[in-house]
């Protein structure tokens, strides 16, 4: 019985400080980045995962229209956007 408990307790000892320590804070920022992506809104300054900064144009349920400096307008999906710089309100995203 000692035997079994002295094997079984250090895995799940492992399990548990792998949860709270990767897999949880994982699912909160996957969380995250999923409700800003669909609160997004016309005129929401954003960067894309490519490094484009740019001002949303139009939105669709899956796409977003993004205004770049020069005026051209380029069609991403909406998992594309991994920041929101400053929202159409004005205020900064965190």
């Amino acid at each position: 019985m000692e035997g079994l408990v002295g094997t079984v307790f250090p895995l799940l000892l492992m399990f548990v400080l792998f949860y709270f320590l990767l897999i949880r804070p994982q699912q909160k920022r996957q969380k995250a980045v999923q409700q800003m992506q669909s609160d997004l809104a016309k005129g929401d300054k954003v960067v894309t995962i490519g490094g484009l900064h740019g001002i949303v144009d139009a939105l669709d349920e899956g796409t977003v229209v993004i205004k770049c400096g020069d005026g051209s307008r380029l069609t991403y999906d909406r998992a594309a956007i991994r920041d929101v710089r400053e929202s159409a309100g004005g205020m900064l995203a965190k």
